[in-house]
């Protein structure tokens, strides 16, 4: 599944759960640094980040620390990174932290 298929399964997942999607949005964090974020969410005063890593390997602790940091700095609580797997560090850190590990197959068998 290339990216980009995968980002329009991501839109029409988040689209069916109510949020109104901003694609390839670029933010100024606090911190004065540009952020780039695959999809930007929102649902009235809700407003998530997402990043989409559609990629052949697990996704690791790094990539869900480097997400957390950026939403932070833009003030988007609980980001969403969507991918095909991720390890268990990843998964550990991301319950502590709030971070929502979006795979596939779980959009996929939401969308039914």
């Amino acid at each position: 599944m290339s990216r980009s298929s995968l980002t329009n399964l991501a839109v029409k997942y988040f689209r069916q759960n109510g949020y109104q999607i901003e694609k390839d949005s670029v933010l100024e964090g606090v911190s004065g640094l540009p952020r780039k974020f695959d999809l930007v969410l929102r649902k009235g005063r809700e407003k998530r980040s997402v990043w989409i890593k559609d990629w052949k390997r697990t996704v690791g602790v790094n990539m869900v620390i480097n997400i957390d940091r950026a939403a932070e700095d833009v003030r988007f609580p609980k980001p969403i990174l969507i991918s095909g797997k991720f390890s268990g560090h990843a998964k550990a850190y991301a319950n502590r932290r709030g971070v929502t590990l979006l795979s596939k197959r779980q959009i996929m068998r939401r969308l039914g």
